[in-house]
């Protein structure tokens, strides 16, 4: 096992349940309730070089710009590898100044525990806050990051969107997809991602996949249509989702 060097106290909030406890912990943080969320899933790696330069020209010209003007809060899995450090890159350099919360297993992030998991990740350092939640192992914070995106959104909407992906991703776009909070897919971006999006066009017999383009929930947004996505977020986190077309 990897042992860590410790993570400054003002970065982390560290959390042992129950979930009901998350908006007055949040709060007690300065983390602002009551807005429009933005949940960020997907690879963290196994991105080409390619993909991660055109999501952060994405982040840049319409994520970071839009979370911006509805004065929202980004949520994702807290560590400097692939969709999440490219968040915090952009954030950082385009002087944005909302808050980007991230969410990680204490024992699959560097100090995060006395013992981590041999592929534990950094802390990406450009985050407001990294909540530190209970597990053993990657995967245990998909329902954390559901949950702490319900008690910051607190009725507001909110929207995942995922880019590229692997086998935890499923479970990210599940859990979101239960709580009735919509789905942006952005095709292109690879794997799981893409397999949604084949799954929507009738070309996936991947189960995981069918579930998560048959619901009405899921959008197949085209990676490069950039004007597409946009409009896509403004009207998911205007409350307007049930007018947005299906991209197909």
């Amino acid at each position: 096992m990897v042992v860590g060097k410790p993570i400054p106290d003002s970065l982390i909030l560290r959390v042992q349940g129950p979930t009901d406890e998350l908006p007055g912990l949040l709060a007690g943080a300065g983390v602002p309730l009551g807005r429009p969320v933005v949940v960020l899933v997907g690879g963290a790696g196994g991105m080409e070089a390619n993909v991660v330069n055109a999501f952060e020209d994405l982040l840049r010209l319409v994520i970071v710009p839009v979370v911006e003007r509805f004065g929202g809060v980004v949520i994702d899995g807290g560590t400097d590898s692939g969709v999440m450090g490219s968040i915090g890159r952009v954030r950082a350099a385009s002087g944005a100044r909302f808050p980007l919360i991230g969410v990680a297993v204490a024992a699959t992030v560097v100090g995060g525990a006395s013992e981590v998991v041999d592929d534990a990740a950094a802390i990406e350092p450009n985050h407001s806050l990294v909540v530190v939640v209970p597990g053993s192992r990657w995967g245990d914070e998909v329902t954390w990051i559901s949950s702490v995106a319900t008690a910051i959104a607190r009725g507001s909407p909110s929207v995942t969107v995922l880019v590229n992906g692997g086998e935890i991703s499923y479970d990210d776009v599940a859990e979101s997809l239960t709580r009735g909070r919509p789905v942006v897919v952005l095709a292109g971006t690879g794997r799981t991602a893409d397999a949604i999006a084949a799954a929507r066009a009738g070309r996936s017999a991947d189960p995981r996949a069918i579930a998560a383009a048959s619901s009405d929930l899921t959008v197949i947004a085209k990676f490069d249509d950039v004007d597409a996505v946009g409009t896509t977020l403004e009207q998911l986190l205007s409350g307007r989702g049930a007018a947005i077309p299906q991209s197909r």
